[in-house]
């Protein structure tokens, strides 16, 4: 198998709908700059309150491929 070095970025996605989608939006978002992402890790959740409802606040460290690394 190639030897391969990533780079890894932080995160964090905002959601009023919920965790999850907090989470796809960090990563749709850093999709749209980053290329070559391999994988995601989710490392804190957590929340705030605006106007009485709650928003869900999703940090998220994403790692992508250097460019010039092979696709295994």
């Amino acid at each position: 198998m190639p030897d391969k070095t990533y780079k890894i970025i932080e995160v964090v996605g905002v959601s009023s709908d919920s965790v999850h989608q907090a989470v796809r939006n960090a990563i749709a978002k850093a999709s749209q700059t980053v290329r070559n992402i391999d994988w995601f890790e989710v490392r804190q959740v957590r929340g705030a309150f605006h106007d009485g409802h709650p928003e869900f606040q999703v940090a998220v460290k994403i790692g992508f491929r250097l460019e010039g690394q092979p696709v295994v």
